[in-house]
């Protein structure tokens, strides 16, 4: 097969669903690492939310993902997701996926925070995204008109006369000397979300923001970066990334407590551990902050049962000695999905003409100021689909095979550049955390800018340019909404009843204004 000219970039969900929906047209993906590894969706444990149950509908899902979001989703956007949602249901039982029945094959779904029903869509309890994933792979590598090349870290997009033009990535994971440049007539970026940012994340390396990086890089108009999901109940034992006590395990009955055993939920919000995600994650937040710790008790709840309902919860919590039908599990918020991206329209379109967005990395609307539980996955296949069906439509222009003059710099990061992504990663979960100040956000943006201006390797530069885009529309919101919380500003304010619509050059000129920080760019950039 010929090298095609459709290139997408990223190996999780959206990338590969995309890629199958595509044929018989050719396409190439780009994966950071083999296929199934270093995908955040491999690691996703609710489910997929559908209205397929008895009396729960379409209109009833969008309205569960509209106040989730806070003011700032867009509503048609939202609906089409949910009517969308049972046929994508079906096309992924058709490549495979062992979704979780009943005796009398019925689709056995589960309730999850802030769904008027039970509507989500599991796999062995909690491992739904290995499994869709694992379908997914398999049905990839039997399809001819898919090429995929493991282990390229995509770097830069190239842009020709306005249109996107082609991708420059490197190859054995980012390690050898020189980037490979990929004429493309389109790209898809698929590329993920930027949980790793932070210093305690469910997300797996890759979860970087390099996708982000190099789209507002390129000049892609984002949107809503400053509105980060924090998932309350990561498992606090150490590890990096941090394993996830799925919130199916509160909507099955478990519930939090503090070291003193008390139900420190039934204070903070009238749906107690089902309440939206933000709230519980404060909510976590302020007993740790406090010194009385946070748990998850699943003792009544589960008991005995909860190895066979939640295997890969407690595996995690075996790991370490702790026995979750007889102990509570130890746990903190973690970064766990970013609401904000590059912006699309319906059909995945980005503000750059040639570039398309899927998943995590994009800001399609639907999430708006906090995602709605298992609408993430949903979200990667509905718009995967979308951007394959936008694509046969395209003309066939040749790809362009202009390679531009590029500043060589290294790919992976030095062992100075690991210190700064340490540092990177402390500010962020420091000061653009589960709680922000005016002060904090400040000190963060400087700290970022100082880290950029010293990067050696292309890869911390593209941390540093998402961790920018984060902390700059953070610091501009004045408000505390959804996943963004600000403890100087801490109401909503309608004035702020808007999504975040700007551009890297944007941000750069009114912190430059403001703050009197300039971004220091690198040679070639």
């Amino acid at each position: 097969m010929s090298q095609p000219d459709i290139v997408i970039i990223g190996g999780g969900l959206a990338g590969l669903f995309t890629a199958l929906k595509l044929s018989p047209l050719p396409c190439l993906v780009l994966s950071p690492r083999p296929l199934g590894e270093g995908a955040a969706s491999a690691w996703a444990q609710g489910g997929i939310a559908a209205a397929m149950a008895e009396g729960d509908s379409p209109e009833s899902h969008a309205a569960d993902t509209m106040v989730a979001g806070a003011g700032l989703v867009d509503e048609a956007a939202a609906l089409s997701l949910a009517q969308e949602a049972p046929e994508r249901i079906f096309e992924l039982l058709d490549y495979g996926v062992p979704f979780d029945r009943d005796l009398e094959g019925r689709l056995l779904q589960s309730r999850e925070a802030a769904h008027s029903f039970r509507r989500i869509v599991r796999v062995g309890g909690d491992t739904a995204g290995h499994a869709v994933m694992q379908a997914l792979i398999a049905a990839v590598r039997n399809t001819s008109s898919i090429k995929v090349l493991e282990g390229f870290i995509a770097e830069d997009l190239v842009v020709v006369d306005g249109r996107v033009g082609g991708v420059f990535a490197r190859g054995e994971g980012g390690a050898v000397d020189k980037a490979t440049f990929f004429p493309a007539r389109a790209a898809v970026l698929a590329t993920g979300g930027a949980g790793h940012l932070y210093r305690v994340t469910t997300n797996p390396p890759e979860s970087n923001g390099i996708g982000l990086a190099i789209a507002a890089r390129a000049g892609a108009v984002i949107a809503d970066t400053e509105f980060v999901q924090f998932h309350p109940t990561g498992i606090d034992i150490g590890r990096d990334p941090a394993p996830l006590a799925s919130e199916a395990i509160r909507g099955d009955g478990a519930v939090l407590i503090n070291s003193a055993g008390e139900r420190f939920m039934l204070h903070v919000h009238a749906d107690a551990e089902l309440a939206p995600r933000d709230v519980v994650a404060r909510g976590v937040f302020a007993e740790i902050a406090a010194g009385r710790g946070a748990f998850i008790d699943a003792r009544e709840a589960l008991g005995r049962h909860f190895a066979e309902h939640f295997p890969t919860a407690y595996a995690a919590c075996a790991s370490v000695g702790i026995d979750p039908a007889v102990q509570p599990i130890p746990i903190a918020p973690a970064a766990h999905y970013h609401m904000g991206g590059v912006v699309t329209d319906a059909h995945g379109r980005t503000s750059l003409p040639g570039l398309w967005a899927a998943g995590e990395v994009a800001s399609t609307g639907v999430h708006g100021a906090n995602r709605l539980a298992s609408n993430s996955l949903l979200e990667a296949v509905v718009f995967g689909a979308r951007v394959a069906a936008d694509l046969k439509g395209l003309d066939a222009r040749p790809a362009t095979t202009v390679v531009p003059l590029r500043q060589p710099r290294a790919g992976l990061p030095t062992a100075r550049d690991r210190e700064a992504i340490s540092r990177l990663r402390a500010v962020m979960q420091a000061d653009v955390g589960v709680v922000r100040d005016d002060a904090g956000l400040k000190r963060a943006i400087a700290t970022i800018m100082d880290i950029d201006a010293g990067a050696e390797s292309i890869m911390l530069a593209h941390m540093a340019t998402a961790a920018f885009l984060v902390a700059a529309p953070a610091l501009l919101r004045q408000e505390s909404r959804g996943g963004h919380f600000r403890a100087d500003f801490p109401r909503i304010d309608d004035a702020w009843g808007r999504r975040t619509m700007t551009t890297l050059t944007a941000l750069e000129t009114v912190t430059a204004t403001e703050l009197g920080l300039t971004r220091k760019r690198a040679a070639g950039e």
